[in-house]
């Protein structure tokens, strides 16, 4: 099949025929950064922008290189070096952009929904890398791919995502995708940082279920997906203290347990040792949060190809 949408705003709008797609091309175009020269020459010619609002250093950096391996030229924008601090809009700085002929926009921000006001003010393609507490696409496909390189499919598996689920767009992704490809997910955190009617979000076959006792959400579980407290995004205390926190909610060795023998730990990054994780665990036999950071490269090398490439031609591979 061909992938037929002109952005990537999120996983919602996606099929599950879309998400297969990216996965069997991201594991398609992995190999190239295993070899001696990393680059192939398939989108060579096209313009690649990432315009970044949120700090950020491993997506921004994926994108980058993701962007260079295909041979698109990258150019990087942060809020400190945009017009957006002279006053500017952020459409009006987008359609500035434009006006340089870009084939990608990559953007970031976060406010919910930047990404698709963007594209419906611009013609060239926008992909999501977080907008808010909205979506974070590229995240949850980057996620998926690293699950299937230790377990044989998505379907059937009980999924674990535990922390801030109120602040996080990587929980809202993950579940619409889990969700579309049949795995269960449970979610977990404090009562104060789980949205109420979370459980409705994609769960018409009751795939999500929501709880705030963590041995619950951690009994059985193929996959153990932790998350960071986004400081940064609460403007008031949800819970008394940090070292309460890890007492409730922290991911122990022993907490483990309550999971199945095989069961792999992630994180999204970046890490906080001590709250959300224990060193022990986040460097432990069954930690594949390294593997994240890979699998986000082949994953954006096949959102960036698809988007721009390959609805036009065929992957190019002069070694392949």
């Amino acid at each position: 099949m061909s992938f037929n949408a002109k952005h990537l705003l999120g996983i919602e709008p996606l099929s599950v025929d879309q998400i297969q797609l990216i996965l069997e091309t991201a594991k398609s175009l992995r190999e190239i950064s295993t070899r001696p020269i990393k680059k192939v020459p398939t989108l060579r010619g096209k313009t690649v922008i990432n315009l970044f609002f949120e700090a950020s250093t491993r997506t921004r950096t994926s994108f980058e290189i993701a962007a260079k391996r295909l041979s698109a030229d990258a150019i990087n924008i942060s809020t400190s070096s945009s017009s957006i601090v002279k006053g500017e809009t952020l459409v009006d700085t987008a359609r500035n952009l434009e006006a340089m002929a870009p084939d990608v926009i990559v953007i970031r921000h976060s406010s919910a929904g930047a990404p698709h006001q963007l594209a419906g003010s611009c013609t060239a393609c926008i992909v999501n890398a977080g907008d808010g507490a909205h979506e974070h696409p590229t995240q949850a496909l980057l996620d998926a791919l690293t699950i299937l390189d230790h377990k044989p499919a998505l379907k059937g598996l009980r999924v674990a995502i535990i922390g801030d689920i109120a602040h996080s767009r990587v929980a809202r992704s993950n579940c619409l995708l889990l969700g579309k490809m049949g795995a269960g997910v449970t979610v977990c955190g404090p009562p104060t940082l789980l949205p109420v009617g979370f459980e409705r979000m994609g769960s018409e076959d009751g795939s999500l279920t929501v709880t705030d006792r963590m041995d619950e959400a951690l009994e059985g579980a193929d996959v153990v997906m932790m998350l960071r407290i986004q400081m940064e995004r609460q403007r008031e205390a949800f819970f008394p203290s940090v070292r309460e926190y890890f007492r409730y909610y922290g991911l122990t060795a022993k907490r483990m347990r309550s999971a199945k023998p095989d069961a792999i730990i992630m994180h999204p990054g970046p890490i906080n040792r001590g709250v959300e994780i224990a060193s022990e665990v986040a460097d432990g036999p069954y930690s594949v949060i390294l593997g994240q950071v890979a699998s986000g490269v082949a994953i954006r090398m096949a959102v960036l190809y698809l988007v721009i490439g390959g609805r036009e031609q065929p992957l190019r591979d002069p070694e392949g």
